[in-house]
Parts: structure tokens; C-alpha cells; sequence
């Protein structure tokens, strides 16, 4: 018997040597008959950061509840072990990324995990122990109690990954990006204040220029690119300032790691590439043409979702992941591929788009008690997808399309934030149908609704007027004499 079994089994004597008291008895009277079980091979598994308490059921082996460290090698020995009671499943808590190695290593084993929300098995007064809370979900996963977060497939997990990697790089970029601003202006150069973007052609230029020495505002103003809106003259009184030494190094330290971090965007760009390609397409654009891009055209956008180095066409990859053209939808043309490494592209984990928007948390909730409603107004979950399709709704207050119609609408009726949410859910309703039923876009479909609601306005109008004893007469006709 190995150290780390000598402790678990100690662990455990002492642990039913000390529950043999009142406390004790009371537990042994709740029989495993008395139980309503569903998952009769159920374990569940209390994870912490340098050891986990894994409990099986007390019939299937002699010590039910045992520890073991979160070196591989134990986790290895944990899914044996688990293995051998005869346990197919296995619930644990979604605690920061501790849960993911002993979840690879039970998937490898053929053991189903079931990685459920902290909030949702909260523990009884008096077993707050890890010892006791890993037989408490236990014990709730074996009565059907417990609900398994969504983890879509092993290989969206890793387009996942790097998503999410590549969008911390872009916040480190921002952050070197106001410390330039910062440096700028301690320097009293106003250069950020007179050019939209200091990363653009004419502010790395200029900054550049200024780590290499150049002084002169004439000189620096002749980098100014023609597209620039403001003068050369006003470019030239923008950069007279102070060029402190230490505020030089700052600017200079902060340009050579916004440097840095681009290389690794472009690297983690040509990375994600590679994976997407990996996929199988669920359309041969070859037997099935792109649609025609049904957008109003813009200026240089092409160029912009075409990676020139690798030729990676953002919207010809995502038609042939998803089978249809979802960059059609207003709004979601940068944010195709990231909903694909969030939800996938298997829409039957919902059976429903009202489940698909619930999961997103993009609907409104309540608590009824007594019949009464108690509480009314939108959960506090912090979900990746559905703030991506809050943000495509945020996108739209300018945008002239039926879409940024009704976001103008819902704004004037629920206030800034409930028509981004309301947008957001329509948004999300479309991408869930459009996957799910491979039908594209049809933008035609909202004139009819725009029709259909104009009529009944018209005749809530009439219907008011006949309240008030007023008859409504179109300008089209004329009163009879």
C-alpha cells in the first residue's frame, strides 16, 4: 500500500472515529435504501489546488471517501480507483482552472464528468469540511440534482483557449497603449489628442522618430500620412514639448512592448488558423458558392477580415464551419469565429432557442412565492456568448437596418440597457435558428413584421378614438356629404 493510500485510509478511520458520536449515529441512519437514487454510480469530488477528496458511494468500497494529491501520477490512481468501484460519473466543482486537469484525466478514463456551478450544491450547516462537502455532491449527483455546465468538444476547447489567450494579449496591448498616451503627455506633446489613433501610420511614425532622436515639429509633422484629417500646422504645434529624459524611456519601453505584443497577436492569429482549418467543413464552397454579400458595401473592408500573409478569408471559414453565412447578420461580422470557439456548432445540447437565450442569461427572470412575483429583472451571470451578443447589440445604434430599427425602438420603451439586452436576444435567436435549420439571412422577413406591426398600431389608434367617441377618417378619403 502506498504512502498516500496509508494516509487516505487513516484519514478516513479517524474521520469515522470521531463522527461515532451523536452526530455520527445520525448519519448512519440515512441509508443508502432511503435515498431517491437516480446515478447509482455517482462519485463527486471536492478540488482544491494541491489536493482533491473524491467520495464514491459507502457500499462500493470499504473506505468510501479518499485523498489524493493533483500530481498526475495521483490523479491517474484517482480514475483507477474510481474505476474499480464501478463509477461511470462524476461531479465536481467549476473552481477557477483547478477542475480541468482531473477532468482530462476521467474523460481519458471513459468516467462522464459533470462539472456543475458552485451556487447550485451550497452545503448544509455543519459539513463546510472538504471531506464532507465531497460526500454532499455526492449525494446530490446520485439523486439528479445537479446540473452539468455546457463544455462543448475537445477541439473547440482548444480554438477556445487561444481565444481567450489572444484577447488578454489585446488588453496587455492597451495597456502599453496608455502608458504611451501617458508619457506623451507628461512630455506635453498633444500628438494623441490631434490624430485619431497613436498606433495608426502617422503615430508610430512619429513616435518612432522621436525614440530615434528627432526633435524638430517640422520635421516630425512631414510624417503626417494624406489621409490625416488635421493640417500639418496643427501636427507641427501638437508636438513642442518637454523631452524629459525619463519620460523618453518610459515612451520608449512602452512602444518596445506594444511592439512585442502585436508579434504575438499575429503568432496567435496564424496558431488559430491552423486549428479552424483543422475542422470539417459542414460546406464545400466549391458545391455550394458563398452567398452574395448582401451588406452595403464599405470601403477597405475585404482587406480588413483578409489575412494577407496567410490568405485566411474570415468570411469564407466561417461559412464553411457553420454551413451558413452568419456574417450576414448585423453586427456579427468580427465576432463569428469567437462565438465558435464559445458555443460551437452543435445547437442540439439546446433543444430550443428560449433554452439557447436562457443559457446566455439574455432573458428576463423572476421568483414567485405565495403567488406573488417577489423579484422581477435579468440574472447576474457573467456569460462569454451572451456578452459577445451584447455587444454586437451595442454595435447597431447607428446601424440603418432593421436590426439597429429596433434597437432605436426598444430604447425609447426600456431604456439603454434593456434594448441591448432585447437586441442582443433577437440577435442570438437568429444565429441559434440560422445554425440549426442552415437557412441563411432574410432580411426581407422583418418587413412583413414591420407590417404587421403598423397595422396593429392602427388599430389600437382607431380603437382608442372610438373610446373617446372620435372616428378615425384616412387622408385618402373623403367624408361622405
Amino acid at each position: 500500500m502506498s504512502k498516500q493510500e496509508k494516509h487516505s485510509n487513516q484519514l478516513g478511520e479517524e474521520r469515522t472515529a470521531a463522527g461515532s458520536g451523536k452526530r455520527g449515529r445520525k448519519r448512519k441512519g440515512m441509508c443508502l435504501e432511503d435515498r431517491p437514487i437516480r446515478e447509482a454510480n455517482a462519485a463527486g469530488i471536492d478540488i482544491g489546488a494541491r489536493e482533491i477528496f473524491v467520495a464514491v458511494p459507502p457500499d462500493r468500497d470499504e473506505h468510501p471517501v479518499r485523498v489524493f494529491s493533483t500530481f498526475t501520477e495521483d490523479l491517474e490512481k484517482m480514475a483507477q480507483w474510481l474505476v474499480s468501484c464501478g463509477i461511470t460519473t462524476v461531479a465536481m466543482e467549476s473552481t477557477g482552472v483547478y477542475w480541468i486537469p482531473p477532468y482530462d484525466v476521467l474523460e481519458q478514463h471513459g468516467v462522464k464528468p459533470c462539472l456543475v456551478d458552485a451556487r447550485g450544491m451550497k452545503n448544509v450547516p455543519g459539513r463546510r469540511t472538504d471531506w464532507h462537502e465531497c460526500q454532499w455532491i455526492q449525494f446530490l449527483h446520485s439523486v439528479g440534482l445537479l446540473r452539468a455546465a455546457f463544455r462543448p468538444e475537445g477541439d473547440v476547447c482548444a480554438v477556445r483557449s487561444m481565444m481567450r489567450h489572444r484577447t488578454e494579449l489585446v488588453e496587455m496591448t492597451s495597456q502599453h497603449i496608455q502608458h504611451m498616451h501617458k508619457a506623451l503627455t507628461q512630455m506635453n506633446v498633444q500628438i494623441q489628442h490631434v490624430i485619431s489613433d497613436l498606433t495608426g501610420v502617422t503615430g508610430l511614425a512619429i513616435v518612432d522618430a522621436i525614440l530615434a532622436g528627432q526633435r524638430d515639429p517640422v520635421a516630425l509633422a512631414k510624417l503626417r500620412d494624406p489621409h490625416i484629417k488635421a493640417s500639418e500646422e496643427t501636427i507641427r504645434k501638437s508636438l513642442v514639448g518637454n523631452w524629459r529624459p525619463e519620460h523618453l524611456f518610459t515612451l520608449q519601453q512602452s512602444r518596445k512592448s506594444y511592439q512585442h505584443y502585436q508579434e504575438q497577436i499575429r503568432s496567435c492569429d496564424e496558431e488559430i488558423e491552423k486549428f479552424l482549418m483543422a475542422f470539417v467543413p459542414w460546406v464545400d464552397p466549391a458545391e455550394r458558392p458563398l452567398p452574395p454579400d448582401r451588406k452595403r458595401k464599405q470601403r477597405g473592408r475585404k482587406k480588413k477580415n483578409v489575412n494577407s500573409k496567410t490568405g485566411f478569408d474570415l468570411r469564407t471559414e466561417s461559412y464553411k464551419l457553420f454551413g451558413v453565412d452568419l456574417t450576414q447578420i448585423p453586427g456579427l461580422m468580427a465576432m463569428v469565429l469567437t462565438l465558435f470557439s464559445e458555443v460551437g456548432r452543435d445547437m442540439s445540447r439546446w433543444p430550443t432557442a428560449g433554452q439557447f437565450v436562457s443559457w446566455l442569461a439574455l432573458c428576463p427572470d423572476n421568483d414567485i412565492s405565495g403567488g406573488r412575483v417577489l423579484w422581477r429583472g435579468m440574472r447576474r451571470v457573467h456569460n462569454r456568448a451572451g456578452d459577445l451578443f451584447r455587444m454586437a447589440a451595442y454595435s447597431l445604434h447607428h446601424d440603418q437596418t432593421p436590426l439597429g430599427d429596433y434597437l432605436r425602438r426598444m430604447k425609447s420603451k426600456l431604456g439603454p440597457a434593456g434594448a441591448t439586452t432585447a437586441t442582443a436576444h433577437k440577435i442570438a435567436i437568429i444565429f441559434y435558428t440560422m445554425v440549426k435549420k442552415q437557412v441563411e439571412y432574410d432580411a426581407t422577413l422583418w418587413a412583413q413584421r414591420d407590417a404587421q406591426r403598423e397595422k396593429r398600431f392602427e388599430a389600437k389608434l382607431k380603437r382608442q378614438a372610438q373610446q373617446l367617441g372620435y372616428k378615425l377618417v384616412p387622408i385618402e378619403e373623403k367624408p361622405a356629404a
